[in-house]
């Protein structure tokens, strides 16, 4: 952990909820430690836990709504000239993009708990024209059990907040293969629907 990112966490979560908020809109900072540290702050008195995951749920979902509307206004010619800027690849909106056309909205929600993607997935989503309410819905589905886990996290492990990596690194492929499960069960209903369907 540098001692950059822990001044910028200082400097941001001392506006309280808003920088909680704010700090996860622009996510400059990965938002693991940023909600561990909202986290640690909780532990220490300064915020509310209920307050903080709710700031969070809201910065998170921010973040994501941003990322739809660059799809859905600027489409592939703005990512392909600036999408380095929010340290999004063409390949990652490739495969983000394939599996919303194969499999439909529901993959903004499992697409969430992966890494990398679960940013990349609101792109192709708002270059898709998907509805925002449906967008939204399955954005904020899968932002509450991330903010509450992870703030959980950062108020039980207290000053040793900036460890959060370590302690679930080894549940985060846990977390991944129970998606994948969900992914596949979800992937197996709209084909059997899809066949239903046909004469």
């Amino acid at each position: 952990m540098t001692h950059l990112i822990i001044q910028l966490l200082n400097a941001i979560v001392s506006l309280g909820y808003l920088g909680v908020a704010l700090a996860l809109a622009i996510e400059i900072i990965p938002s693991e430690l940023v909600l561990a540290y909202g986290g640690f702050m909780v532990s220490l008195g300064h915020l509310n836990f209920s307050f903080t995951v709710i700031a969070a749920i809201i910065g998170m979902t921010v973040a994501q709504l941003i990322l739809y509307y660059i799809g859905y206004y600027g489409g592939r010619p703005f990512l392909n000239k600036y999408g380095k800027y929010f340290l999004i690849h063409n390949k990652h909106i490739d495969i983000t993009e394939q599996w919303f056309k194969r499999y439909g909205a529901g993959v903004v929600f499992f697409a969430r708990f992966v890494p990398v993607l679960r940013q990349a997935i609101s792109i192709p989503a708002g270059i898709a024209k998907m509805s925002i309410q449906t967008f939204l819905l399955f954005t904020i589905l899968a932002t509450i059990p991330w903010a509450i886990i992870f703030v959980y996290l950062g108020e039980k492990l207290g000053q040793n907040w900036n460890k959060i990596k370590d302690v679930t690194g080894p549940y985060m492929h846990i977390i991944l293969l129970v998606v994948l499960l969900l992914v596949i069960i979800y992937i197996s209903i709209k084909i059997i629907k899809k066949r239903s369907l046909k004469p």
